[in-house]
């Protein structure tokens, strides 16, 4: 029998917040990006996310710089702590009352993100979603590199890495739910069959209005 499949973007969507931006603001209190101007340059990148014009290697070598030097034992915990206090916090009310509500119908969630995996993996445990995928990065010598492991899951690649996870599934999932905020998330929006706009940037609002999807505003 196929079973409903919820599927969730993170950033602006499930948070009121950048989770990648929370994360740089926790590493410059803790000492570990000293650059005075990173916190700007990481605004101007991700205003260009937002308009969908981001070029993800090029941000990916900025963002993964200030970790060269740390172990990915010693970024793991540092994500811990980060998750904790900084991203948590602004977590949507209704994004929490949405998903009690399908851990208690028994319902499958995926939580996909143009994020770094290792920061998106440990905020899906903490919303006790089961699945989780965000961009993998290559690691050597025991630490994490600016190199993408696989396929990015950014704009198209989100569907890419979607359609895979389905492939590995025992379960048939018939009708995929996908909420997100992002222009970027256009192709999984098409790609599901119940696609639900939250806080919608202007121009995934117009698809939205055009194709009739709900629109939520959650606070």
């Amino acid at each position: 029998m196929s079973q409903p499949l919820y599927i969730f973007d993170l950033d602006e969507t499930l948070i009121a917040a950048d989770s990648a931006m929370l994360w740089h603001q926790f590493l410059v209190e803790k000492g570990i990006i000293t650059d005075s101007n990173f916190l700007a340059e990481d605004k101007r990148l991700m205003s260009l996310y937002s308009a969908g014009k981001l070029d993800m290697p090029e941000y990916l070598n900025f963002a993964m710089a200030p970790l060269a030097y740390l172990t990915k034992q010693q970024v793991d915990c540092l994500v811990d702590e980060c998750v904790e206090k900084y991203i948590m916090p602004t977590v949507f009310p209704q994004a929490l009352q949405l998903l009690a509500q399908l851990k208690q119908d028994k319902i499958t969630t995926v939580l996909i993100s143009a994020t770094v995996s290792f920061i998106v993996k440990k905020v899906a445990i903490k919303l006790g979603i089961e699945h989780a995928m965000g961009i993998d990065m290559q690691i050597e010598d025991s630490c994490y590199t600016a190199n993408i492991l696989g396929v990015a899951s950014y704009r198209d690649g989100k569907v890419i890495r979607l359609q895979s996870w389905l492939a590995e599934q025992t379960e048939v999932y018939s009708d995929s739910y996908f909420y997100t905020d992002s222009i970027n998330d256009l192709p999984l929006c098409l790609f599901s069959q119940y696609p639900h706009v939250v806080n919608p940037c202007p121009q995934l609002a117009l698809h939205a209005q055009v194709q009739n999807w709900p629109q939520l505003i959650w606070k």
